[in-house]
């Protein structure tokens, strides 16, 4: 790929909608003349140009953001034709669409003609407009709330399409002790930056698998947290015992992560999955009386045909927990699948997230949160479904970027807003657990900068 201007990255990542990590014979040249962009661009031994008014721009930041998206429309199109293909998003390539929106909405109004302009689906427009209407009352753009995150970066076992910075516990588990001590002191230190507190979660990883002595550690630094949301991803069923659950009810725990992500006992099995779709209804029955209930499936998984997917959600709407997320695959760097290059499936998983979309419509689910990841099959989403007064508090805030998160543990990201949210300064903890065990007093001298002031 080649181009004159300096919005190579953007250009890249409109090329990697139609042809991921292959190179392509791509040549892009772009001015602005007597009150037009320009583009020329040539794909192998084509030539396509493009020549479109220059919009007003109230600042030099919108006159950029403006010139951006006609450079990445303008690829989009001629890349589209080339190819003979449309995507889901068009040339919308951004994690958060729905964050997009709020912008435009903000700006003009109206987010529906910028949709349109960057060639976004209807169906997928209709998703967003969904999820805005879902959000009322829950959205609250305000530098002054906070979310607190802690990463566990401990799992019983590394799935086959995992590219999260997780340990095995089995292997890595001499480090249990000296982690949650370093834990605990980011924790203590941490609580003086949050401010209005809107969510507690405990993520991962999967934070059951600690050891429940080491667990109600964790549990007690945190501390108890009355008439806020408070989520801990239980996420394997393997992990998930009466000790544990108890221990959660004490904290004052509200919400539970049980992820199935497929009950098909053949898939769990290649994923490296240390339970069975027999684990999964034994545990939910252990947990939905007690917690509401967020849980995951994922579409596209190796081996699986549309109807195995249809099975798992329909499954799952059995069950009944507050929210269904489905995810499309997803593989990554540090993926055992990417690794191998074994699998990249986009054939039938545009269905079976239609299918997720309509059965989950049906029985009073609504979509209420939404991202987007690189490598997506089929340049998809992760859309998290609701039922009516369920919806996750932290899952909105984190996608849409309306409040700081202050966040401990290996690799978490902490995120200080400014500016009405349209400014973020982000510090990420290091991601190797003996690094971040021997760095923690620097880990903490380095977030109370962020959120104290010094790095603004």
């Amino acid at each position: 790929m080649t181009t004159d201007t300096p919005y190579g990255a953007d250009l890249r990542e409109v090329i990697n909608l139609f042809l991921p990590e292959n190179e392509l014979a791509f040549f892009h040249t772009f001015s602005r003349k007597d009150g037009f962009y320009e583009n020329e661009i040539t794909i192998e031994d084509k030539v396509y140009f493009y020549r479109d008014a220059i919009p007003f721009a109230a600042d030099a930041l919108e006159k950029k953001r403006f010139e951006k998206r006609n450079v990445k429309l303008s690829a989009y199109k001629a890349l589209s034709e080339f190819f003979g293909r449309e995507m889901p998003w068009g040339a919308l390539t951004g994690i958060r669409p729905t964050k997009l929106a709020y912008q435009e909405l903000e700006r003009s109004g109206d987010f529906k003609p910028l949709f349109d302009d960057m060639r976004v689906s209807v169906k997928k427009r209709e998703i967003v407009e969904k999820i805005l209407a879902a959000q009322r009352g829950i959205y609250k753009k305000d530098d002054a709330n906070s979310d607190f995150f802690v990463f566990v970066p401990f799992c019983p076992s590394k799935c086959a399409y995992c590219s999260f910075i997780t340990a095995d516990i089995t292997r890595s588990g001499k480090y249990v002790d000296a982690f949650v001590n370093a834990l605990e002191k980011e924790i203590f230190a941490a609580k003086k930056l949050v401010k209005n507190l809107r969510s507690v979660y405990i993520g991962g990883g999967t934070p059951v698998a600690l050891p429940a002595k080491a667990f109600e550690r964790v549990l007690e630094a945190v501390g108890r947290h009355a008439g806020t949301e408070y989520t801990v991803e239980a996420g394997r069923p393997d992990c998930i015992d009466e000790e544990k659950l108890a221990l959660m009810e004490n904290y004052g725990v509200t919400r539970v992560c049980v992820n199935p992500q497929t009950f098909n006992d053949a898939t769990l099995a290649r994923l490296g999955r240390k339970h069975t779709s027999a684990d999964i209804y034994e545990k939910y029955a252990m947990v939905k009386d007690r917690f509401s209930v967020n849980m995951d499936l994922i579409a596209g998984l190796e081996g699986e045909t549309y109807a195995d997917f249809c099975r798992s959600l329909d499954a799952a709407i059995a069950l009944r927990p507050d929210n269904v997320t489905v995810h499309t695959l997803c593989l990554k760097r540090g993926s055992l699948l990417k690794e191998e290059k074994s699998y990249l499936s986009e054939g039938g998983v545009s269905q079976m997230v239609e299918y997720a979309h309509e059965a989950l419509a049906k029985v009073g689910y609504s979509p209420y949160y939404l991202y987007r990841q690189k490598y997506m099959a089929g340049n998809l989403e992760n859309t998290g479904y609701t039922l009516p007064g369920k919806s996750c508090v932290y899952n909105v805030d984190t996608m849409e970027e309306i409040s700081a998160t202050v966040a401990c543990g290996a690799n978490a990201v902490s995120k200080a807003v400014f500016c009405g949210c349209e400014r973020i300064e982000r510090y990420k903890n290091p991601k190797d657990i003996p690094t971040y065990i021997n760095k923690i007093d620097e880990i903490v001298a380095e977030k109370e900068k962020l959120f104290l002031g010094e790095r603004r």
